[in-house]
């Protein structure tokens, strides 16, 4: 063991000296692209000199300038590149110092630290004149100092059933394993009170598919008004009812939340906090269709059919949860029941997790 950890710590350590060579390496790369920049600038400046004063000369030639204006332009170009020599380098010998005294380590200033909310920051010039600008106040958006609602995306996946009238679940026609929903849609968090987040009133849409796999062999089959269970002629691979619903779901929620305050904002979190939330939601089914796979005389027939099958137009119900930060237990249950008008009433329930990212 001892021999291991000896080893270890002999890792760590060549690793970090060969990381902190590196970051020397790096930075006296940097020092010396400088010193090679420094050395190309008297050449470049001097290049620009020779190109003003052919310019000049050829002025002169022309007759557009005399020869006493065309020494002074001359005079003036000297100077300036003279002074441009001069300015350059010396940017280089401070970015240089700069690099040696801090070993490459320094900090930058990027546009968005410097720009004020009158600045430009497009901006089209012709000879000079701005004639075209966008400013940076168009796109910067206010700090809200407190924002009593905040959104989430939300999705739920567990175990579907239905509860039957004079029944328990054990007794159940439909898989309990196999039949499942999922959910998702979005949600608003509202603070109730002005200067306290234990009370949140959410609200939102979302959209349900709720699926029942039934036992035995069986499919559902509907007769004028009346959906029931019958057995399938051949042996079924697959049998599932799936409803989807779309609902506008309303909970109260309670429990605890982290307050983070500053001189611009305050805001309330969740992050791994307890929440627990009651309420319902009301809706439409906005279709119902059925799956059959099967083998038929040695042909996989796969079978998709979209019809009403006497399904509650109108869905309603109770939900909760409970859990914390975004990681939910969640429960629902319908308080329509899924056929209409049927002999014995079966109501939909869900049990699984709910997850708001």
């Amino acid at each position: 063991m001892k021999k291991i950890t000896k080893t270890f710590l002999f890792v760590v350590l060549a690793f970090i000296t060969l990381h902190l060579e590196g970051q020397e390496r790096k930075h006296e790369k940097k020092i010396e692209v400088l010193e090679t920049q420094k050395e190309k600038i008297t050449d470049q400046e001097k290049k620009a000199l020779k190109l003003e004063i052919k310019a000049i000369n050829e002025r002169l030639e022309r007759g557009s300038i005399t020869e006493e204006e065309a020494n002074s332009l001359k005079e003036e170009a000297a100077k300036k590149r003279a002074l441009n020599i001069e300015n350059r380098i010396a940017i280089i010998e401070n970015q240089i110092s700069l690099l040696a005294r801090n070993e490459g380590k320094t900090l930058v200033l990027l546009e968005a630290d410097t720009l004020a909310n009158d600045q430009v920051r497009l901006d089209l010039t012709v000879d000079g004149e701005s004639v075209f600008g966008i400013n940076s106040n168009r796109w910067r958006r206010d700090i809200k100092y407190d924002r009593r609602t905040y959104s989430d995306f939300v999705i739920a996946i567990g175990l579907n059933n239905a509860l039957i009238e004079g029944q328990s679940l054990d007794e159940s026609p439909y898989k309990i394993g196999g039949s499942r929903f999922f959910e998702m849609g979005w949600q608003w968090r509202t603070r109730v009170f002005r200067n306290s987040n234990w009370l949140r009133f959410n609200y939102g849409f979302s959209f349900q598919f709720n699926g029942l796999k039934p036992e035995d062999n069986q499919f559902f089959v509907e007769n004028g008004n009346q959906t029931e269970l019958q057995e399938f002629d051949v042996e079924l691979d697959k049998s599932k009812l799936r409803m989807d619903n779309l609902v506008f779901p309303v909970h109260f929620e309670f429990g605890p939340s982290r307050l983070y305050q500053s001189e611009e904002k305050i805001r309330y979190s969740l992050d791994r906090q307890f929440r627990m939330g009651i309420g319902g939601y009301g809706g439409f089914n906005i279709g119902t269709r059925q799956k059959l796979k099967y083998n038929r005389n040695g042909e996989n027939v796969k079978d998709k059919l979209k019809r009403d099958y006497n399904t509650s137009d109108l869905i309603y119900g109770l939900s909760g949860y409970f859990g914390f930060g975004g990681v939910l237990l969640y429960a629902k249950y319908d308080l329509n029941p899924i056929f209409r008008d049927a002999a014995v009433d079966q109501n939909n329930i869900s049990l699984g997790l709910r997850f708001d990212l």
